[in-house]
């Protein structure tokens, strides 16, 4: 110790046996603590200090110290605790934050909903959501397709009725029929424009595009769906029908089922769509009169263009159903002028011959189970082809033949070969489906 940056504060006299070993040079002196004194108090782990006292000779006491077990516990223990304490305060943080999430969910779920239900737009509105009619989707006789965006990300397909196709009949048929539809396989009605001239009908977006570019064009050839998929859109479209049918309050008739108006999801799921050429009739009688026929040649029930072949009703649905079961078997149109064999030229009777003679179907077979769920697909489809409307099964009916195995159908009668009734209903008292259909007036 260098006494020169030392100063005196107390005057103090200190025996000789306090210290016993010390040392000065001069200008600086060094102490040592003697161990008979304190020695053994440290040796225990324990704390020596000068023990307060009025006597003039000092003394000192040895205190209990803290022990490493004691330090190892205290510190566990606060470990524990500053642990138990973050923990507390990240679950809180955590309560408030999913709090914060889950009322952003519920906002924004509102905010979808409203955004579904039909509402009526203005064509500024239309123009808005369109993006100024930026990204066309289609193009046809009834108007243009668009792609749009509500807010939130809910994206719509906006198609833009000609002015000058029909008086206004299509317009009013998709909002009344689809403004009222809710179900899975049923395109929904977003909203819709009726401004001055100008109208507008406001779907929900379907990215994979319509049934037809899957099974026809050649540009997606590589990405052919695979005949379990085709039996599953099978059977969703024609769970859609069913409930045209029987599910509403008023029986639907679609009267232009084909591949171009099936759409699908980004799942693959079917949609029914375009419902410019419906009709609606009580579900009590399931017949309709018209003036005119209605449809896309090619899938037009004989009853539509002919009243020799009974009355139209849900049963020209059935028939449109079964052409449609048949393109997706042969995955090309039923009439192709374009095929090498004559015989091929009307795909439909060419089909029934083969399974008639028991002969293989002779297309894209990748798996086992795929030549029943073809044969399947095949036989339902003639069966709703058949000419006579009573010869044909309700959709329901259609159903259960789609979901159950394919094994236990039969071949229908061969609905090319005559233009009567088969001898089959003729003869033996018609099933449920097959009861005459009384006709009724057109629901306005």
């Amino acid at each position: 110790m260098d006494l020169s940056s030392c100063r005196r504060l107390y005057n103090a006299s200190v025996g000789y046996h306090v210290f016993t070993d010390y040392t000065f040079n001069g200008s600086a002196f060094s102490l040592k603590w003697p161990k008979s004194i304190c020695g053994s108090c440290l040796r225990g782990g324990h704390i020596c200090r000068l023990k307060k006292s009025n006597s003039r000779e000092p003394e000192t006491e040895c205190i209990k110290g803290v022990s490493k077990q004691t330090m190892v516990t205290g510190t566990i223990f606060g470990f524990f605790l500053l642990m138990l304490v973050i923990a507390m305060f990240y679950r809180l943080y955590s309560s408030n934050k999913s709090k914060r999430e889950n009322r952003i969910k519920v906002k924004r779920f509102l905010e979808d909903y409203e955004a579904l239900k039909p509402s009526r737009y203005s064509y500024a509105d239309i123009k808005r959501i369109t993006n100024q009619f930026k990204d066309t989707l289609g193009q046809g006789g009834y108007g243009t397709v668009y792609k749009g965006k509500l807010s939130n990300e809910v994206f719509v397909a906006v198609k833009i009725l000609n002015n000058s196709q029909g008086n206004g009949e299509e317009f009013i048929n998709e909002v009344a029929t689809m403004g009222t539809i809710h179900h899975v396989n049923i395109v929904r009605l977003v909203g819709f424009c009726a401004d001055r001239f100008k109208r507008a009908l406001i779907y929900e977006y379907l990215p994979n595009e319509s049934l037809e570019k899957f099974i026809f064009s050649r540009v997606v050839k590589n990405y052919s769906l695979s005949w379990k998929k085709l039996q599953e859109i099978a059977i969703g479209i024609a769970k859609g029908i069913e409930y045209l049918h029987q599910g509403c309050d008023q029986r639907i008739l679609h009267f232009d089922i084909k591949p171009h108006n099936i759409l699908l999801d980004h799942n693959f799921n079917p949609k029914i769509s375009d419902f410019g050429l419906a009709k609606l009739c009580s579900k009590e009688q399931s017949a309709v009169s018209m003036t005119v026929a209605r449809g896309t040649i090619g899938y037009i029930a004989p009853e539509v263009l002919s009243r020799n072949f009974g009355n139209v009703s849900y049963k020209s649905d059935v028939y449109s159903f079964g052409m449609l079961l048949l393109e997706m078997v042969g995955g090309r149109k039923n009439i192709d002028v374009s095929v090498e064999s004559t015989s091929q030229v009307y795909f439909p009777e060419w089909i029934y011959n083969h399974l008639d003679i028991g002969e293989e179907l002779y297309i894209r077979i990748e798996e086992k189970g795929d030549v029943e769920i073809a044969k399947k697909l095949a036989i339902v489809g003639l069966s709703c082809i058949q000419w006579y409307p009573m010869d044909r099964p309700s959709m329901k009916i259609v159903v259960q033949m789609l979901e159950g195995k394919g094994s236990k159908l039969t071949i229908p009668p061969n609905p090319f070969a005559s233009t009567t009734p088969t001898k089959t209903n003729s003869s033996k008292p018609r099933s449920a489906f097959q009861q005459e259909l009384a006709i009724i007036s057109e629901v306005e």
